[in-house]
């Protein structure tokens, strides 16, 4: 998984067709709802996909928590 200003990576155990918007859960207190529009979904080897998009609705605490998630 990544995240950029503009941009989020992250694994799908389902395919998500380009332009089709998502929404899942970021764990832990307070509970975050995760908006995604999707720009491409690519099959892994392993069946899991990887989607590219752009975050929709994503505050400042939710991009950091995100963030830190990532480094640590």
């Amino acid at each position: 998984m990544s995240i950029t200003a503009n941009a989020i990576v992250l694994r799908s155990s389902v395919p998500c067709p380009p332009g089709s918007r998502v929404e899942g859960a970021l764990g832990g207190t307070p509970p975050v709802t995760l908006r995604l529009k999707v720009h491409a979904s690519k099959r892994q080897p392993d069946g899991d996909f990887l989607l590219e998009g752009r975050p929709l609705d994503l505050t400042r605490e939710t991009r950091e928590r995100l963030g830190a998630l990532l480094v640590g």
